[in-house]
């Protein structure tokens, strides 16, 4: 039975992404939070005059008076949820498209592919790797095309030395593939 040695959880990896993130995600949540606190502090600095002499005949218990203000905290909390359920995910899906879309382009052989996204997208980064990969692929792929070129003119030429030697290249070229 072969035991693999678990991974530690890195949390600093793609530290920008994370802290983009985190920042959005904190400011709503303290932001939904003070307004809650507002919506409560102003429900509290009411004054409680005669109408307080008539309310405790009606107020039987103190979530009966709270209920308002519960109601109002959630309601602004669920309002900036929304949102930011709404606007986050846009900010990685759009980029995510673009990069799927260009993929599928390489997928059907295209290596001249370059994806391009705004500067600000916070998949920038990801593009960047995934161009370089592609033009490592096209710079390996021209070479094996070259070797493959090489071979047949040296088989029209039946020169069997030279084309041991241009097999042996062309064979070189290709195993830089794995498959």
């Amino acid at each position: 039975m072969v035991h693999h040695k678990r991974k530690k959880l890195n949390l600093s990896v793609k530290k920008e992404f994370q802290k983009w993130l985190f920042v959005r995600m904190f400011g709503t949540v303290l932001l939904s939070s003070l307004v809650a606190a507002a919506i409560l502090y102003f429900y509290s600095q009411q004054e409680i005059g005669a109408s307080f002499y008539e309310a405790h005949i009606k107020i039987r218990k103190v979530s009966d008076l709270l209920l308002p203000v519960i109601l109002a905290g959630s309601f602004v909390s669920l309002i900036s949820g929304s949102l930011l359920a709404l606007f986050l995910p846009q900010k990685l899906a759009g980029p995510l498209f673009r990069i799927e879309q260009d993929l599928r382009a390489v997928q059907e052989g295209d290596l001249t592919v370059t994806i391009r996204l705004r500067s600000k997208d916070t998949m920038k980064s990801f593009a960047e790797v995934i161009n370089h990969t592609i033009a490592c692929l096209c710079d390996k792929m021209t070479l094996a095309k070259k070797a493959h070129a090489d071979v047949e003119q040296c088989l029209r030429q039946a020169n069997e030395q030279q084309l041991a030697d241009l097999i042996k290249e062309e064979k070189k070229a290709l195993e830089c593939f794995r498959t």
